[in-house]
């Protein structure tokens, strides 16, 4: 499976906004790489100006998640 779009992870964190329990399993399923993965390109997708574009809201507020994990 190719790696998701930007619409595609950002799409999905807008859906599912808490990475835990069965969540890892759809993240495997519906797109087709591993949680660790989808947090990686999530991040990528989110500071992007596509990302931004995309979907203001749920790429601001990753980003806001991140800034509190640092």
């Amino acid at each position: 499976m190719p790696t998701p779009t930007t619409a595609q992870l950002l799409d999905f964190a807008a859906a599912h906004p808490d990475i835990r329990g069965e969540v890892e399993g759809m993240i495997r399923r519906e797109l087709g790489i591993t949680a660790a993965r989808y947090c990686q390109l999530l991040m990528r997708a989110a500071t992007s100006i596509e990302g931004q574009a995309y979907d203001p809201i749920t790429a601001h507020r990753e980003i806001r998640r991140i800034d509190v994990l640092r």
